[in-house]
């Protein structure tokens, strides 16, 4: 039997199409907004395609000493090029970048998956200090 976890994929984003690119501004702190973007293709761009598309992007953050994050955004992408006149006709296609401010006064871990609907799941992280 498989396990979740067994089945996500990591690299390095400068390398790999799939992994999901964590940026990350500002600091842990009272009253301070950390500002984090989740960029998947940000160094290889990644196909966009009815056949081969980024379906959604997670963010999580998890507090130092804590056992469970906090989930701070999920981002669907839904537009890949399909129409009525069929596959990859129409002039809309989403890209798979997501965009999330959330407050804490504690460091911690940023966690981002993403799925391909051709290659599976990914996830990539960022240390908070």
């Amino acid at each position: 039997m498989a396990d979740l976890k067994d089945l996500y994929q990591t690299a390095d984003w400068k390398k790999e199409k799939h992994a999901p690119a964590i940026e990350l501004t500002g600091k842990p702190g009272k009253d301070q907004i950390l500002s984090v973007t989740v960029n998947v293709g940000k160094e290889i761009v990644h196909p966009n395609t009815a056949a081969h598309h980024i379906s959604w992007i997670e963010a999580y953050f998890l507090p130092k000493g804590e056992k469970f994050p906090s989930q701070i955004g999920r981002f669907e992408f839904a537009s890949h090029g399909a129409s009525a006149q069929g596959a990859d006709t129409s002039t809309i296609y989403t890209q798979p970048e997501a965009h999330v401010k959330f407050k804490t006064e504690k460091p911690g871990t940023i966690l981002a998956s993403s799925y391909c609907n051709i290659h599976g799941l990914w996830q990539s992280s960022k240390e908070v200090a």
